[in-house]
């Protein structure tokens, strides 16, 4: 091992903070892309006395930075990236709500404490995974089977007491209209992967991908153009304050931090998926907020957008319910950014692009324990730095929304999202893109969890290991 300069260690750090933070609050810009543009310029740094070990820090901070700030733009601006496109809903929901800080800070909480159980469950997951991940893979197209029955049988759609709808049939309706949205999204999936060769970027910026404008379309634009039509509105005030039990804050870190090293390990699994399992296991309907006003009109298939003001909601177990969840999702996202390392090391598989760069940096030969222990450092030291960050600009966001029109900014951030995706995937991605919005929306019409969607992702993967 080289010796460590504890000053260079602090700047990279640092660095790959400060870039977390630009990858989490901009769209489109993910840790992957600066970790590639990273691996690029080693040669360099290592001329002006910068070494691998450092440049690893730099994309190990960056990624674990990304998943406190990433919650930010899908809470305000409803603009997800892979990894928080099922919190858009529920998160934008609490924002309408005067709430949006508390969605905030509910995943700040959510990635602070799945670093601590993370580090809980290294050396038993690691034992177990060494030792089963061989059967694991070799079944992962019946695991993933598993997973998609679980999440279509599990719909049972809008939850109107006084619906008409009372024969055995009628619950039958909401898990067919599940299929159908996994089905549509799973064939656009399998087109767009199998076209991915087409995109040709504006602006080249790594190397693209045809996630961009799939997410961007299925889970921002739909859900920015659905809030559009309802005419929402951001209060001026946005509370900070933590309204959820201890209980489910715990529970939601936990399930979020188990996903999350589970999609590590396991090949073809992205975060968003395992924010599927942790929904399925905690029972939580976090896409499906349907609060009904007496004597209202229904809008775009009884969608609401009120949270906490709504004296008449049918069940208000389902905020909470939805608040965790986003506890829950970060976790995974925090907790895979740490296992990804892990399962490196483990098993020698790369399940990120980080991982990916961190192996073309030092080699495979080189995570000595010291080495390890210093990686773990870095990322503790980048989480509690971007706890408190997070916080702030979730309080702090408002402050500057409020001066802005809501209309406005969901068309501004629209028009962005369509200009981002061309510039970065070029007119292939941008079609992508189009098509995808508007089946995005199906899932407010139809009554079902949005998370249905993520048949684009899943299908294309199950068809893999078939």
């Amino acid at each position: 091992m080289e010796d460590v300069s504890l000053l260079l260690l602090l700047f990279s750090v640092f660095g790959g903070y400060l870039l977390g933070i630009i990858s989490g609050l901009l769209p489109g810009i993910h840790n992957n892309n600066f970790a590639l543009a990273l691996v690029a310029f080693a040669p360099v740094l290592a001329e002006k006395g910068l070494s691998p070990f450092y440049i690893a820090v730099i994309i190990l901070s960056n990624a674990v930075a990304q998943t406190f700030h990433d919650i930010i733009p899908s809470v305000f601006l409803g603009a997800p990236d892979g990894d928080t496109a099922l919190t858009v809903l529920p998160g934008h929901r609490l924002l309408l709500d005067g709430a949006g800080a508390e969605a905030v800070r509910l995943s700040a909480l959510g990635s602070a404490g799945s670093v601590v159980a993370s580090l809980v469950f290294v050396l038993p997951f690691s034992l177990f995974f060494k030792t089963v991940y061989p059967y694991l893979e070799e079944h992962m197209a019946l695991i993933l089977i598993l997973i998609v029955f679980l999440m279509l049988a599990s719909e049972k759609g809008e939850k109107d007491e006084d619906s008409k709808e009372k024969s055995s049939l009628a619950k039958y309706k909401y898990k067919a209209f599940a299929l159908v949205l996994f089905l549509i999204t799973g064939v656009l999936g399998l087109f767009a992967f199998a076209r991915e060769s087409l995109m040709v970027p504006v602006v080249n910026f790594g190397e693209p991908s045809v996630l961009l404008p799939l997410l961007s379309g299925l889970f921002g634009a739909s859900q920015l153009i659905t809030s559009l039509l309802t005419s929402s509105k951001i209060p001026e005030e946005s509370v900070s304050a933590l309204k959820l039990s201890r209980k489910r804050i715990l529970r939601g870190i936990l399930t979020g931090s188990a996903a999350g090293s589970l999609v590590a390990w396991l090949p073809g699994l992205s975060s968003a998926i395992a924010a599927l399992l942790t929904g399925l296991v905690a029972k939580i309907d976090f896409d499906r907020i349907y609060l009904k006003k007496k004597n209202s009109e229904p809008e775009l298939g009884m969608l609401r957008t009120s949270l906490y003001s709504d004296p008449y909601a049918s069940n208000p177990s389902t905020l909470e319910s939805s608040k965790e969840f986003l506890i829950s999702n970060s976790g995974v996202n925090t907790s895979n950014a740490i296992f990804g390392l892990v399962a490196f090391v483990v098993i020698g598989r790369t399940r990120s692009g980080a991982m990916v760069a961190v192996e073309d940096i030092l080699g495979t030969n080189t995570l000595d324990l010291p080495i390890l222990l210093l990686f773990f450092a870095a990322m503790v030291l980048t989480a509690l730095f971007s706890y408190f960050s997070t916080v702030w600009i979730g309080n702090n966001a408002h402050l500057l929304l409020k001066k802005v029109d809501y209309s406005k900014l969901c068309a501004g951030v629209l028009i962005g999202l369509a200009v981002m995706v061309f510039l970065f995937t070029g007119l292939f991605g941008f079609f992508i893109f189009v098509i995808s919005t508007p089946i995005g929306m199906l899932a407010s019409f139809m009554n079902v969890r949005k998370s249905h969607a993520m048949g684009v992702i899943l299908l294309p993967v199950i068809l893999y290991f078939l």
